[in-house]
């Protein structure tokens, strides 16, 4: 986590950064979706694994695709909001802010939230965890960084995975080349070493 992530952590203790570390349990999550180019792809390769995740969608993508953003809960994953257009929180004001996050929940639904960048201030996160559950994460997969290959994203991974490890990919054009090479990578990775997948909900506490 970068400093300021750490920060927030530490103002705030009702944000999750991870699931419960008692059980080998995972939680993929993938966000800025649904995406008709990454999103179709990222189902076919968790259902080829049996595997579950939990989208953080754009309230704007999921307007504009809604038969795909069904698709998520119909097959089983979680699903969770990501604002309505991307906002940054560090650069938008307060009000601006919170009338984004509630203008994406209007499409989406749902009560788990994530901010884009993982950026807000502690003052909306205390007011959005009056409605919302806010997910951050432990493993930042860096599968949108310039260069990055699917490779070395999926090392990077499971070189920093954990026992309740929240791991974030990105089901987006600009991650999407990344991803696809990734993606089976990680899934392989944590199946032999006896990690099962988990999708976030509501309940799910830090441990």
């Amino acid at each position: 986590m970068r400093p300021p992530t750490r920060l927030l952590a530490l103002l705030d203790r009702r944000v999750l950064w991870r699931g419960p570390s008692g059980v080998k349990e995972v939680f993929l999550t993938f966000d800025d979706g649904p995406s008709p180019e990454a999103t179709p792809h990222v189902l076919q390769v968790l259902a080829d694994h049996e595997a579950k995740g939990t989208f953080f969608c754009l309230g704007e993508q999921a307007a504009r695709w809604p038969e795909l953003f069904e698709r998520l809960s119909a097959e089983g994953h979680a699903v969770g909001h990501h604002t309505w257009d991307h906002p940054d929180g560090w650069r938008t004001t307060s009000r601006s802010y919170l009338r984004n996050v509630l203008r994406g929940q209007g499409v989406t639904g749902g009560v788990l939230f994530r901010p884009p960048y993982g950026r807000i201030r502690p003052g909306v996160a205390r007011k959005l965890h009056k409605r919302f559950q806010l997910v951050m994460w432990d493993v930042l997969s860096g599968d949108f960084k310039r260069g990055m290959t699917g490779r070395d994203c999926a090392r990077g991974v499971l070189a920093r995975v954990r026992p309740g490890s929240i791991i974030v990919f990105h089901d987006n054009e600009k991650s999407f080349e990344c991803l696809r090479e990734a993606l089976p990578l990680v899934l392989d990775g944590l199946k032999r070493r006896g990690y099962r997948l988990g999708v976030l909900r509501p309940a799910t506490r830090n441990p």
